[in-house]
């Protein structure tokens, strides 16, 4: 494995970034996940978008720009022979002396990890996972704007060990309000009446690339869809439910900590096979347009 540092290869056994990198001491940096679909890195415009918000936000200055970023992804799929890859592009403050001050750190980290792509068990996606909705609250939005896609992890972190603690795929975090928000990794989604509902930027969630093509899919599919707020009871009592992010794509629901829920229902269904229809349109749209 090569990874890419800073315009860079080296060994995966090489690959080093420095111990007073600020990305490292206090969590300070961002990143976005991709994936990949035989070469083609699907909604890639969608992600540079979302790391240079998270970069404006964080008053961060990206080292590379648009076309450059998507350059060094490319080279790093090439420079590890991936067609089908999982995809991670890290950006720290970079490197400075001990404090929290940014402007000890002059010039960011750039990093790209590219690995080959292990699709999950495909009985996890006919017969559902089980979730659990743990006790570690999602950050106030007024504490850490959700907007950044923050490589500060140690929210999630709390309630994954929570959720595995538990026995469960994924854990599910409620806000401050006492309304579902969202997973450690995940989007959440039910399905109540044939109504998609999902909830609400403003509860404090990140703002998904693949929760925002869900949404669109669902409309072009005749799916009323609310983004509101709704509560745990909400979401136990639902018809169906899923999660969604870039590597599971859509995944089906089976269970909601001792609630059996029917998957993969109906609208699930739907919304997976429109959302691997689109991938392998735009898949072949960019082989016909190369």
């Amino acid at each position: 494995m090569q990874i890419y540092i800073n315009g860079a290869f080296y060994p995966k056994e090489e690959a080093k970034v420095s111990v007073f990198d600020h990305g490292y001491l206090y969590g300070d940096g961002i990143y976005e996940t991709l994936r990949a679909y035989d070469g083609y890195v699907f909604h890639l415009d969608e992600h540079i978008e979302r790391l240079k918000h998270s970069a404006k936000l964080m008053e961060m200055a990206l080292p590379l720009d648009e076309d450059g970023i998507k350059k060094a992804i490319s080279d790093t799929l090439a420079r590890n022979g991936l067609k089908d890859a999982y995809i991670r592009v890290s950006v720290s403050r970079g490197p400075g002396e001990i404090g929290l001050d940014p402007e000890l750190c002059p010039v960011p980290t750039f990093l790209i990890i590219a690995k080959q792509f292990v699709d999950y068990p495909k009985e996890l996606y006919e017969k559902g996972v089980n979730i659990a909705v743990v006790n570690t609250r999602r950050n106030h939005p007024e504490t850490l704007d959700p907007a950044i896609k923050s490589t500060n992890f140690l929210n999630n972190i709390f309630a994954k060990m929570e959720a595995k603690k538990a026995g469960a795929f994924e854990g599910i975090m409620l806000n401050h309000a006492n309304f579902v928000a969202e997973g450690t990794i995940s989007n959440i989604f039910i399905v109540k009446n044939g109504e998609l509902v999902t909830p609400p930027l403003i509860a404090g969630i990140l703002e998904g690339v693949t929760r925002g093509l869900v949404i669109g899919l669902a409309e072009r599919l005749g799916i009323t869809v609310f983004e509101e707020m709704f509560s745990e009871a909400a979401l136990k009592a639902a018809d169906e439910v899923f999660i969604t992010n870039t590597t599971m794509e859509v995944m089906p629901v089976r269970e909601v900590d001792d609630k059996t829920i029917g998957a993969p229902g109906k609208v699930t269904k739907m919304l997976a096979e429109a959302y691997r229809r689109e991938a392998l349109h735009c898949l072949k749209t960019r082989k016909l347009t190369d």
